[in-house]
């Protein structure tokens, strides 16, 4: 997965988890696509700073993800929805498997 977009899924699961001031970084970085600059003229800090805060940020979210596991829960999820989905259109799923399948999911 692109790191950006896998960033910007990480602020979605466990941004609240940062403090506003780090939220807004992410955010305006790989949410809004700005650059160091650009979020230097808008938060007051130095680009140094920018870059110091979202480094700080991204390892708290990593942190988080390898602790909770929600994203990597979130990807198995959608991938076994999308086999299931799989079989349903092919006409070769088993009732019984898919409802299975499904409590577990649960």
């Amino acid at each position: 997965m692109d790191k950006n977009v896998s960033m910007s899924l990480l602020i979605d699961f466990y941004g609240e988890m940062l403090s506003d001031k780090q939220r807004e970084a992410v955010e305006l970085y790989y949410n809004e696509d700005l650059s160091l600059g650009e979020i230097s003229d808008i938060t007051g800090l130095t680009r140094p700073g920018v870059r110091d805060r979202l480094v700080k940020s991204e390892a708290i979210l990593k942190n988080l993800e390898d602790k909770l596991g929600l994203l990597r829960r979130f990807e198995e999820m959608k991938e076994e929805i999308s086999d299931i989905a799989d079989q349903l259109e092919s006409g070769k799923a088993d009732p019984k498997d898919i409802i299975e399948r499904l409590k577990k999911l649960s």
